[in-house]
């Protein structure tokens, strides 16, 4: 269980803040670019919950909490990926249950004949805001990847993330999706 007292500590001062493992990096480090992208994912998703009914904010409050593992594991550098009782890493049962969540979510939803404007309701406004950030924090995650060791069930539960989120923002408009039209606007 984790227990923070002090809120502030005056060691990230300098521009680093601290690992899992006790090292220091600068704040503008790819890890931490990554790190931080995960957590305005996680607020964007907590902003989406908000806005839900229960049985669809039930499932955004599982990814968030798998969000908060995803940020422990980034923020825990090295190539073995192995979890323990002191390592906390993402498991490909996570990415598991994501695909088991969007197959089951999709199952239901009428085939895609275009596009999908971002909107439709308040709700799945606020998940395709969620699903476009979970694509920002891949491509933030990729970026760490190409030049540290990244756990690949992490890359993989954030890219099936923004899938899941997608088909959510589809099931949350129930077919009533605004659609893209190409060159709607040319004759304006």
């Amino acid at each position: 269980m984790v227990k923070l007292n002090k809120i502030y500590t005056r060691t990230g001062d300098d521009g680093t803040t601290g690992l899992v493992d006790g090292s220091r990096r600068a704040k503008h480090d790819a890890r931490m670019h990554a790190i931080g992208e995960v957590d305005e994912l996680n607020s964007a998703l907590g902003l989406a919950a908000v806005a839900l009914p229960d049985d669809r904010a039930q499932p955004l409050q599982r990814i968030q909490n798998d969000l908060f593992d995803l940020g422990a594991d980034l923020a825990t550098p090295g190539e073995d990926f192995t979890p323990s009782e002191m390592v906390l890493r993402v498991v490909p049962g996570q990415v598991a249950w994501l695909e088991r969540a969007i197959d089951a979510v999709n199952e239901g939803l009428p085939p895609l004949t275009s596009f999908i404007l971002p909107g439709g309701s308040e709700g799945a406004a606020r998940v395709h805001l969620a699903r476009s950030i979970a694509r920002r924090a891949e491509r933030a995650a990729v970026a760490l990847a190409a030049v540290e060791a990244v756990n690949p069930a992490a890359l993989g539960y954030l890219n099936r993330l923004s899938d899941y989120l997608f088909v959510l923002a589809r099931a949350i408009n129930a077919g009533a999706d605004p659609l893209w039209v190409p060159g709607a606007s040319r004759q304006d």
